[in-house]
């Protein structure tokens, strides 16, 4: 069966079994209406997504300069030596005038070089004397060394940046290096997070005697913030459906998509389901993924905002996280919808698998001194471990249709990016 995102409906599919592509698929479809944009600072946007493409409005470097300290030749022939000094410039000042032929200026790091130059010699290769410099080892002199052309890293009008990057360290200072003080960025989308249960505890409270800490909604805020995303904790919310249907109804309202985890399978029951079904459209689906099986989804309230209710297992929120709920935010994003970096590894131990079923495995994968990619478990692999996730810096992706994978075998892995 290939479903297609432009013509399905997350409420259509009843009781059949999704494979892990077609419910990321079948997800995306809820997100009917993207984020805003808005302009911000460029002190500020680290981990935003740019609005709108980057035009460079100058060459980058602006003007032809030196790479290094030394002097600057005005170039003659390729056998001279002694060259006479006419001036100096400095990084931040204009050489007035034009270069002889045949002469030099003294030049430093960033410098623009003055009209008739076209080589730099640095400083170490030079001797100087009484207004002359002496080239050593002239015959390791090219023309043209040491210059760094103007436009070479960016050319005006070119563009610097597309539409949809996710800013990091090196495309801040590529912006501040066209002098873009603010930019045009897509809109944080707002997310809703929360946790149910009499049983749950907040960290840092007293744990009763048959009491849980609440583990989801923390790794959940940090997954979400770590994909650019604003985070509306609705924090612990008590075991009553008037309740939860009142916080429920205000984050419909104010957010762009609900997460919930747990508390809303099939048959069970419960306040959160209840409430979640009062307030719009709710469906429950079977993926034929491990760990994370039972997924729900729908969308609440006039906005149709997206709901997703994730496993309860703190090893299963996590993967299905990963597969499920970063398409969401790639379509509130106005992005195209990618998907998982995925890299091929060796695995160093029998791993197991069942075919119609999607495993992912928590790994450590290393490189061999040819590079090759290595791959083996962290061990006991129960959803809810939360160690093994700890350990791992992947997945190991057993697709469907495979039956395990023996030492020495090819498997696909993706990088867990911090």
């Amino acid at each position: 069966m290939t479903l297609s995102p432009s013509t399905l409906s997350c409420f259509d599919l009843g009781e059949q079994m999704l494979s892990v592509d077609e419910a990321r698929a079948a997800l995306t479809t809820l997100v009917e209406t993207p984020v805003g944009n808005e302009r911000i600072a460029l002190a500020h946007a680290h981990g935003r997504r740019l609005a709108e493409a980057i035009h460079a409005p100058i060459n980058v470097p602006q003007n032809t300069n030196a790479a290094m300290d030394g002097v600057a030749l005005a170039w003659e022939n390729a056998e001279q030596t002694r060259w006479t000094l006419s001036g100096t410039v400095f990084a931040g000042e204009r050489f007035d005038g034009r270069v002889p032929a045949g002469r030099c200026v003294t030049i430093t790091t960033g410098a623009p070089l003055p009209s008739g130059t076209d080589t730099v010699i640095m400083r170490e290769q030079l001797d100087e004397y009484d207004g002359h410099v002496i080239i050593d080892a002239p015959e390791r002199v090219k023309r043209g060394q040491n210059v760094r052309q103007a436009g070479e890293d960016i050319q005006e009008g070119a563009i610097a940046l597309s539409e949809g990057t996710r800013l990091d360290a090196a495309h801040l200072g590529l912006l501040a290096s066209l002098g873009c003080a603010e930019v045009s960025v897509y809109c944080r989308p707002r997310v809703a997070v929360f946790s149910t249960g009499n049983e749950v505890t907040a960290p840092g409270d007293p744990l009763p005697a048959a009491g849980i800490y609440d583990t989801n909604r923390f790794t959940l805020t940090g997954l979400l913030q770590a994909h650019g995303a604003e985070v509306v904790d609705l924090g612990i919310l008590p075991d009553d459906t008037d309740a939860i249907r009142e916080a429920l109804a205000h984050a419909a309202e104010t957010s762009d998509l609900v997460l919930t985890s747990g508390g809303v399978s099939v048959g069970q029951a419960d306040f959160t389901r209840d409430a979640l079904q009062a307030l719009g459209q709710l469906a429950f689906w079977r993926v034929a993924i491990r760990p994370g099986r039972p997924l729900a989804c729908g969308q609440l309230g006039k906005r149709r905002t997206p709901l997703v209710g994730l496993p309860g297992n703190p090893v299963a929120v996590m993967v299905t996280f990963l597969q499920f709920v970063v398409p969401l935010l790639q379509r509130l994003e106005h992005q195209p919808v990618t998907p998982p970096m995925r890299l091929t590894a060796v695995t160093d131990e029998p791993l197991s698998s069942r075919l119609n079923r999607c495993d992912f495995i928590r790994g450590v994968y290393h490189s061999d001194e040819a590079g090759q990619l290595h791959v083996r478990s962290t061990g006991a692999q129960g959803s809810g471990i939360l160690t093994s996730m700890v350990a791992a810096n992947c997945l190991i992706e057993l697709p469907d249709e495979r039956e395990g994978a023996a030492p020495g075998e090819a498997v696909t892995i993706q990088p867990l990016i911090a």
